[in-house]
Order: C-alpha cells, then sequence, then structure tokens
C-alpha cells in the first residue's frame, strides 16, 4: 500500500469519527433537571416567553444550536427595522 493511500484512509477515518462525535453531542439528551428547566425558564423570562417556555422543553443541544441562530436572525432583522 503506498504511503498517499494510507494517508487517504486515515483521513477518511478521522472524519469518519468526528463526525460521529459530533452527531452524538448534538443528539445528547437534556441533562438538566426539573428544576434547573424552571430556574432557566425563569432567567428568560426577561428575554419573552416564548424564549422562557422553551428552557421548560427537553431539547437537544442541537435544536438548542438552531433556536440560537433564529433568535440572533430575528434580532438582525429587529434592529435593522428600527433604524
Amino acid at each position: 500500500m503506498s504511503q498517499n493511500t494510507a494517508r487517504t484512509i486515515l483521513i477518511v477515518i478521522v472524519i469518519g469519527i468526528l463526525a460521529f462525535a459530533g452527531y452524538r453531542v448534538l443528539n445528547m439528551k437534556d441533562q438538566r433537571t426539573a428544576g434547573e428547566r424552571v430556574s432557566d425558564a425563569v432567567g428568560a423570562i426577561s428575554d419573552g416567553v416564548d424564549k422562557a417556555e422553551r428552557q421548560l422543553e427537553n431539547r437537544t443541544p442541537g435544536e438548542k444550536v438552531g433556536d440560537a441562530v433564529k433568535d440572533v436572525g430575528d434580532d438582525i432583522k429587529d434592529q435593522s427595522r428600527a433604524q
């Protein structure tokens, strides 16, 4: 086996491992207790009832990232309208 073939196989294996690890992290179960969820919801009330309600749900980190990206987009849209 040539050195280029071995390097290519190693790169494919590393990318596969990283993709699998990323998938597992983004789909982990929510480990917060009910008390922690309520506390997070109370802390998010100032940001709006809908954001506080999301804190009570059992969501994966991937869903939380998606919500954060959506919230940032909404904030940018609101700021551009205000100008």
